[in-house]
Order: C-alpha cells, then sequence, then structure tokens
C-alpha cells in the first residue's frame, strides 16, 4: 500500500492541512512549559469562577509536571477544586497493579513528579484523585460522573496512534467497530508487542522484559467526552508518523487517535524535532 505523500510534506504544510489545530514549539522544554501554563491557566480561569477543574492526567509525557509545579507552588495557585483522574496504569502477568515504588508505577511517578512536588499547604485532597482500578473496571467513570465529567484530558500519543492504552485491536477472530471502539468503557488490555517494544527503548533502558504485559485503562468514550483534549508528541524519530496519521488519516480503529478529529476542541503539540518529515532514510 502506498504511504500517503503527507508523510513527507514539511511540517508547515501539515499544519495547514490539518483536521485538527497542531502547535509547533521550538523544542520539547518549550512545549512542556507551553502545556504546564494552559495547565494554570484552566487552574486559575475555574477558581476565579468558583469552578471545579476535572483532569485527566498521562504519566506518558510527564515533562509538563516540573513546569506546572513550579507555577502553582510559585503563584500559590488553589488546588482545593481540582480532581484528576489517572489515564492508565501496568498490570503484571496476573493483571495486578504495580507497587507504587516499583519505577514503572504509573501511580507512583504521577506521585513523585506532580503531587509529592506541590507545596504541602497546596496539595487537592487525596480523595479527588482517582486511577482506573482493574478490580472495580467501572469505579473511575462512575468519579467521573460524580465530578461532573472531564473538563480536559491531557495526554500523549502511542506509536500506532493510542491514546491511553487503547490500542488498535489486535486479533483475526473478532473486529472491532469504529464505533465500538469509541464507546470503550475502562478495560483490561494485553498490550501488543510494538507498543512493549517502545516503551521499553523509552523507560526501561532497552529492557524488553521488564515492560509489563498488561495494563488498566480508561476507554475512549471518557476520553472523548472531555470538554478538551491536548495531546503532544515529543519523542522525535518514532512519533513523526504518528502525529500526522492522528490529523491527516481518515478517523478510523486503525489508528483510534484519528477519532480526536470528530471531538469539539481538540489540540495537538509537537516540537519542531518531532514534527520534521516521517520519511525513510538509511
Amino acid at each position: 500500500m502506498r504511504e500517503p505523500e503527507w508523510l513527507g510534506w514539511p511540517w508547515q504544510d501539515v499544519v495547514t492541512q490539518a483536521k485538527v489545530p497542531v502547535v509547533v514549539l521550538p523544542d520539547k522544554q518549550r512545549l512542556f512549559a507551553h502545556m504546564a501554563e494552559e495547565m494554570a491557566a484552566e487552574l486559575r480561569a475555574n477558581n476565579a469562577e468558583d469552578r471545579p477543574t476535572r483532569w485527566i492526567l498521562p504519566v506518558g509525557p510527564t515533562g509538563q509536571y516540573e513546569h506546572l509545579t513550579e507555577i502553582i507552588n510559585r503563584d500559590r495557585i488553589d488546588l482545593s477544586r481540582l480532581y484528576t483522574f489517572q489515564m492508565d496504569e501496568y498490570l503484571d502477568w496476573t493483571c495486578r497493579t504495580l507497587p507504587q515504588d516499583d519505577p514503572l508505577s504509573f501511580a507512583g511517578t504521577l506521585r513523585r513528579r506532580f503531587f509529592s512536588k506541590l507545596d504541602p499547604d497546596l496539595r487537592p485532597p487525596e480523595n479527588r484523585h482517582k486511577a482506573p482500578d482493574p478490580r472495580h473496571l467501572d469505579s473511575l467513570a462512575e468519579a467521573i460522573d460524580m465530578a461532573g465529567g472531564v473538563d480536559t484530558c491531557w495526554g500523549g500519543i502511542g506509536v500506532h496512534g493510542h491514546i491511553a492504552f487503547n490500542e488498535p485491536p489486535s486479533t483475526y477472530f473478532h473486529a472491532i467497530s469504529d464505533e465500538e471502539m469509541k464507546e470503550a468503557p475502562t478495560m483490561i488490555v494485553a498490550l501488543q508487542p510494538d507498543t512493549r517494544v517502545v516503551n521499553a527503548i523509552s523507560s526501561a533502558g532497552g529492557n524488553f522484559e521488564a515492560i509489563p504485559p498488561y495494563a488498566v485503562t480508561i476507554g475512549m468514550r471518557d476520553i472523548l467526552a472531555a470538554r478538551r483534549i491536548r495531546l503532544c508528541a515529543h519523542r522525535s524519530m518514532w512519533q513523526r508518523a504518528v502525529w500526522r496519521r492522528a490529523v491527516m488519516e481518515e478517523p478510523s480503529v486503525r489508528y483510534p487517535v484519528t477519532f480526536i478529529q470528530e471531538h469539539r476542541d481538540a489540540a495537538i503539540y509537537v516540537d519542531e524535532a518531532t514534527a520534521a518529515p516521517a520519511v525513510t532514510s538509511l
């Protein structure tokens, strides 16, 4: 099958024709700072109107948290009405969550990178943070409903177009339709080999055996129901194709991220190194 020409276009041309707004930042540190500034602005605006702030939070990317905690601590931003919903979590071979002191634990990473860096008097109440629970799969959606929905889903884009661990289904025995994927609730998934390889390279020093075989993930239903979706691509070589597919491919289960094209308020942030053409080279 012939690859689309836009995979090799200059990023300026892709941005012009993209079906989703794309913001290109000079480098990944400025990308993370941009995300953090937007997050802080949302907190301030909601606090000024005495409204809660409700976020789906990722553990990929994490670079924005350093900037965000600095802004919150410096400007004394009140987080007493912040609700956070963790996107996903690795599961071991028995489908149990990793201990939080495990370096690959997403809950532990959020605690280390975000919550513990906040001044104690600014931290949101602990019961306002919910993670997906493999023992009670509907509990995350129930917590979101009780909070009144999600204001913004923050996240990244996986190598084959997944948001959280909503990977394109891979089976000979049962086809998943676009509508089924868009309505998927929180679920347990067996991670595909390419996801485990990429994650091993990016977070485990290439130690493929370290990456757990399963995960529990918020479904596309709750992601697409968020009032805003803000995703970023900052991994240079391996995300050069997928961010282009996200904004140029026709929406389909083949690349689940393409469903954000149908969302009322979605955007993608990309650094210049990742925005470069996705062309074959030796």
